[in-house]
């Protein structure tokens, strides 16, 4: 009689599984993924035993994006960023209730470049750019108002690229670029 080899990969911790699962998080909000295909990994990384298990989950995902990340979350109160403040790679904005502003016209971009994932449920969204700066904000979902862009006049497009994701619910995005 033969037996199945038993899987010997070594069993998985905290840190592992929790890297998996904001793995499978950041595959859905950049798109990669449905709800339902969502639920599908999440419920794969949390029942998995080993290692080898929890790599096959996750082994269809994109690769975790490298650059620095960072979290601004307010339940109530406003979220105000102004000056020169240094800028990660990718930025998440969470706020329940208040309004977010913005001004990324003196910060210290990173790469270049910045991701900037918005989850604001009550309040509004307004977003001061670099002058020259490149924004795509198709990204971002609007539930109750629309969004609303003053591009730059005479900008050549050579400045830092701002990509904006998520979902405003009752609020409006505003995006302008700074005057000097």
């Amino acid at each position: 009689m033969t037996s199945v080899p038993e899987d010997r990969s070594p069993a998985i911790g905290d840190v592992d599984r929790n890297a998996a699962l904001e793995r499978v998080q950041s595959a859905y909000t950049g798109g990669y993924l449905t709800h339902e295909e969502m639920e599908q990994q999440l419920e794969r990384v949390l029942s998995a035993r080993t290692r080898l298990d929890l790599e096959v989950a996750v082994a269809a995902l994109p690769a975790v994006q490298s650059g620095s990340t960072s979290t601004i979350n307010a339940a109530s109160g406003r979220i105000v960023r102004r000056g020169g403040w240094q800028l990660p790679r990718y930025l998440k904005v969470v706020s329940m209730y208040g309004r977010v502003r913005l001004d990324l016209s003196q910060a210290q971009f990173e790469d270049g470049a910045v991701d900037i994932d918005l989850n604001v449920m009550h309040g509004g969204v307004k977003i001061t750019l670099p002058r020259n700066a490149v924004v795509d904000f198709d990204g971002v979902h609007t539930e109750w108002k629309d969004s609303r862009y003053k591009p730059a006049r005479n900008s050549t497009g050579n400045g830092p690229r701002v990509r904006l994701t998520g979902v405003i619910g009752f609020g409006r995005l505003k995006i302008r670029h700074a005057r000097r």
